[in-house]
């Protein structure tokens, strides 16, 4: 489509190195290395709107950033275009023409999360930095059936950060599946929304019933209980990736956008 001045751009990014997306007062983020790249190929700072904040050090494979052209570039040649001002931990792996008014964030169905354990007592040189290594056995079983808990409309106070001010913590989570391949094993969650920390929470309950110190029949309890307290440990950041952001087609063109 061109001529195009709405975009939205998709991202994949590894966040070892950075503190989150949304740009900080004091550490390198997502979002100001992509506005700097941003600059050099408009020759202005285009503001942008990410689908999403991240914490740091947490990766994404379709991270979405609607924004408005300083000055028109197709989106099929917009990708290579930024990825010559981008370092090699960030690219930006598709572009789509959308509407006026569209917002990377508010204009989202559900998003879809990613988190990875390698269940060994020896460490992949090749997954650091991009797993949470657990090297007591795992009950991948067990996981999925405290996952099967977690699918519905619920308060998920329980899973949502201590001194988070976040005033409705209902959320829809649409599937939540555990899955292993060898000594890998992925949590793959969809839901309407999250609270803070909420996917790195659900991870360390769910771990707490594959190491078999939680029956997994418990997690109801731990939802209805509205504890953080009754709820595992924050699982930590690096095994977190952003996977898809599902838009409504009118939104974005015929099938949507599902990067």
């Amino acid at each position: 489509m061109e001529g195009a001045m709405h975009v939205l751009i998709t991202l994949r990014f590894v966040g070892t190195r950075y503190h989150g997306f949304q740009v900080q007062k004091n550490a390198l983020s997502v979002c100001e290395v992509l506005q700097n790249a941003l600059q050099r190929l408009y020759g202005t700072r285009p503001p942008v709107k990410g689908c999403s904040r991240t914490d740091a050090g947490v990766h994404a494979l379709g991270y979405c950033v609607s924004y408005f052209q300083p000055k028109p570039i197709e989106p099929r040649r917009l990708p290579l275009a930024v990825n010559r001002f981008l370092p090699e931990d960030i690219r930006v792996t598709a572009a789509y023409a959308v509407p006026e008014g569209f917002h990377a964030r508010y204009s989202a169905q559900s998003k879809e999360y990613l988190y990875r354990i390698h269940n060994s007592s020896i460490a992949d040189p090749f997954q650091n930095g991009l797993c949470w290594r657990v090297p007591a056995p795992l009950d991948e079983a067990a996981m999925a059936r405290a996952a099967g808990a977690l699918c519905g409309t619920h308060d998920f106070a329980a899973f949502c950060a201590a001194g988070s001010d976040v005033a409705d913590t209902v959320r829809t989570v649409y599937f939540a599946r555990v899955r292993r391949t060898g000594e890998d094993i992925t949590f793959h969650v969809c839901a309407n929304g999250y609270l803070y920390n909420m996917v790195r929470i659900m991870v360390g309950t769910l771990v707490e019933a594959g190491a078999g110190r939680m029956p997994p029949e418990r997690m109801p309890e731990i939802l209805q209980g509205k504890r953080r307290g009754a709820a595992g440990d924050t699982a930590p950041p690096q095994g977190l990736f952003l996977y898809r952001v599902n838009y409504p087609a009118q939104e974005s063109g015929p099938g949507g956008i599902s990067p």
